[in-house]
């Protein structure tokens, strides 16, 4: 273990960009020993390749990291890379004997709370996304780590799940920077909270809601001073316009310093916008399942079910990972059959069905190119929109509309493929865990 010291890794004046994109532009940060940072901003600003700079896996493009000599490291990334032959307990567990792992407490209170129920023996293909994000927790939290870097630790666990780690995390002596859009986790976990935003770091003291309240403080401060700016645009403007311009000759430091104050007014922040997209009526028939049954891995997940989903329903699925909630929608939505029983859809139904899963988009596909290939435009409220303006809408401007979708954030992704979705004018929607990844503003 690394001895503590005032700071296990920093960063000075480092710089990162995508393409003509930059991420941090000079950021001079440090992580302390017993720190737990929350990173906060907007999809695609540059948290996760903060946490991939801290954990030396990318090169800054200027700059220095350093970190703290001897120092153990462990990283929790957005999507897994387990193999889909490997065990529960060989993933968990590795080489470690039974009486190894059941002498030590904390590692007990790991494999309990996060893979108790599930067979160690069991291969890593066909556990759900909760209970693989469950797998690749406990593998990492049994390591002899002194800094943890999670990205999006909550995507896919249960409530349970999510209760369990909070206090795990904040009951070792570990040094921690979390990204995350679970507010509750930000506020039960977080000492500390940096906010990414146009190419900067915003650090504040405290978790998610002390956060909101200085960064509310901030606003509010320059509120006052746009104000302050606003008025005093308005007496240069009404000065220059003073008068026949032939009578009079305005001082060139005037008018410059006017120009600089029309010139300051500050970019509106790009908004993500939702619309009702669907064109097709909806009849009184939508979904129904007649005494279904589905079985997975000899497990009964739903037993001699019937259910009907009416027009305008809006309906939560809840329950622990692995009870069978994404079995259940993908029923619902047509791709596998009930092990008994049967599914009946409405005839008017036009059916999106959003998975958890973002690798069937193309990864070398530019961003513009494969909403068009959907629909170049969009009529929305009486109105027809492009595909370029639908996607600005989404948070999509300027060099991210010809981005290639690789090069996108796991959330920006996700955005990409909720709006590919939308613009089939579905009627009903089936959507299984949609948050994941998005921002807290989205």
């Amino acid at each position: 273990m690394a001895t503590p010291a005032a700071n296990l890794v920093n960063l000075e004046r480092v710089s990162k960009a995508y393409g003509v994109r930059p991420l941090l532009r000079e950021v001079s940060l440090g992580v302390q020993h017993a720190d737990r940072i929350g990173v906060v901003g907007r999809n695609g600003d540059g948290k996760t390749t903060l946490l991939r700079i801290l954990a030396g896996l990318e090169p800054a493009d200027s700059g220095r990291v350093t970190q703290t000599r001897g120092l153990h490291v462990g990283v929790l990334a957005q999507h897994d890379d387990l193999s889909a032959a490997d065990t529960v307990g060989a993933v968990v567990l590795g080489d470690l004997a039974h009486h190894e792992w059941a002498g030590d407490a904390r590692a007990r209170d790991v494999v309990e709370h996060l893979v108790g129920d599930l067979d160690l023996d069991r291969t890593v293909a066909g556990l759900s996304g909760g209970e693989r994000r469950r797998v690749a927790l406990a593998a990492l939290l049994l390591g002899d780590l002194d800094l943890l870097l999670l990205d999006e630790p909550t995507n896919h666990l249960d409530i349970e799940a999510v209760d369990w780690l909070a206090h795990h995390l904040t009951g070792r002596d570990l040094t921690l920077v979390v990204v995350t859009h679970d507010r509750w986790f930000l506020d039960a976990v977080c000492t500390a909270t940096w906010e990414v935003h146009d190419a900067e770091i915003d650090s504040y003291e405290g978790g998610y809601a002390a956060y909101v309240l200085a960064r509310a403080e901030r606003g509010r401060q320059e509120a006052a001073a746009e104000g302050r700016r606003q008025n005093l645009m308005r007496k240069e403007l009404a000065w220059l316009r003073r008068g026949a311009p032939a009578r009079t000759a305005k001082p060139k430091f005037r008018i410059e310093a006017a120009s600089a104050l029309i010139d300051a007014e500050p970019d509106p922040r790009d908004r993500v916008e939702l619309q009702a997209f669907a064109a097709s009526r909806l009849g009184k028939d939508v979904l129904d399942l007649e005494d279904v049954t589905i079985t997975r891995g000899g497990t009964d997940l739903v037993d001699r079910v019937t259910w009907r989903i009416g027009p305008g329903d809006r309906i939560g699925l809840i329950g622990v990972n692995g009870a069978g909630k994404t079995s259940v929608l993908t029923v619902l939505a047509g791709e596998a059959a009930p092990d008994a029983g049967r599914l009946r859809v409405g005839r008017t139904v036009k059916l999106a069905h959003l998975t958890q899963a973002l690798d069937h988009l193309d990864p070398a596909q530019r961003v513009l190119a494969s909403v068009e290939e959907i629909r170049r435009v969009v009529s929305v409220a009486g109105r027809e929109i492009s595909a370029t303006s639908m996607l600005e809408r989404f948070g999509f401007t300027g060099d991210r509309l010809i981005a290639r979708i690789g090069d996108l954030s796991g959330g920006e992704r996700r955005r990409l493929q909720i709006l590919r979705l939308l613009l089939d004018e579905p009627n009903v929607l089936l959507l299984d865990e949609p948050t994941n990844d998005l921002d807290i503003e989205t």
